[in-house]
């Protein structure tokens, strides 16, 4: 393929490195979900050290669901510390705690938090709004037992990649219906807003980069096999009525991914309907690059700039 005007040099080397394959349709889930696990270990980089790191099952109206706890290097085990709930990418379809593992650790201690890393119900085995209603249920568990897992249940954020970026909006809204819990800000990672796939991107950068319009469209069929889910806003949030009464945002897009231009619309919105939003656009990196910091340098100061943003917010 040819390179791209402006794309980082490390998103090139990874570009030009990485092996050709079927598209997404031509898999079976198992193995899409097995190709994405290896790139991630591959990617990732090394794990920083953390003070400790703790599996948990937690309870939810479906049932039960997997999370893993980390606390950051240089905490004490009795200390109170701030919280995010972190929502993995993978198009809802792909990911788990451990294709994210790296990511977690570098936020906990960019951050100086503790980080709930949650393992939603994914499809296709349960299709929407399963993985909406399992983040909800999850961030607000957290809030509730934060005392008993030493967190401060007044500074609770949301964050995700992706699709995670999606299901924290999503429960940044459904947090606001329901009344509860309060959240400290909202960190959304090139996030998904629009199941429509409506946006000028979709059409300037359709495919040659890390996500295509045909990967979006599967991992859409997957998530929400009927049309008439995708205008609502626990799958859409950029569809929502309003955005008003919102928590502080941190809106991350990157210039060669096809979800930039409604990441962008995203943060407008929020800014037009009264809230605080810090939009950072990497005009040089491509989707996937915050988790990618063993192979694209630029991924280590975003997570540091993420985790300033929410040290930030932590004393707001």
């Amino acid at each position: 393929m040819s390179v791209a005007a402006g794309l980082d040099p490390d998103a090139q080397a990874l570009l030009a490195g990485r092996p050709a394959g079927p598209p997404l349709a031509e898999l079976s889930v198992a193995q899409a979900r097995a190709g994405f696990a290896q790139s991630r270990v591959a990617l990732s980089g090394v794990p920083p050290d953390v003070a400790s790191v703790r599996d948990l099952r937690l309870p939810t109206p479906a049932g039960e669901i997997g999370a893993r706890l980390y606390r950051p290097a240089g905490t004490e085990p009795q200390a109170e510390l701030p919280g995010v709930v972190f929502f993995h990418g993978g198009g809802w379809v792909l990911g788990d705690l451990d294709t994210h593992d790296v990511t977690c650790r570098q936020l906990a201690n960019a951050a100086m938090c503790s980080v709930l890393a949650v393992d939603y119900r994914r499809p296709p085995e349960f299709v929407f709004p399963a993985a909406a209603d399992d983040a909800y249920a999850a961030t607000d568990w957290f809030a509730a037992f934060a005392g008993t897992l030493r967190v401060d249940r007044e500074r609770i954020a949301v964050m995700g990649d992706s699709a995670g970026g999606n299901l924290a909006a999503v429960t940044a809204l459904a947090a606001r219906e329901r009344g509860r819990p309060r959240l400290r800000m909202q960190v959304l990672v090139y996030p998904v807003v629009d199941l429509q796939l409506a946006a000028d991107s979709f059409a300037r950068l359709a495919e040659g980069f890390t996500l295509t319009r045909d990967a979006m469209e599967w991992f859409r069929s997957q998530y929400a096999p009927n049309e008439a889910d995708w205008n609502d806003w626990r799958a859409s949030p950029l569809r929502a009525e309003n955005l008003r009464d919102l928590p502080p945002a941190f809106v991350v897009t990157a210039g060669f991914d096809p979800l930039c231009d409604e990441g962008a619309a995203y943060a407008d919105r929020l800014r037009a309907d009264g809230n605080s939003v810090q939009y950072r656009h990497f005009a040089g990196q491509m989707h996937g690059f915050l988790g990618a910091a063993g192979a694209i340098r630029a991924a280590v100061p975003a997570i540091e700039e993420i985790g300033a943003a929410l040290r930030a917010a932590w004393h707001d």
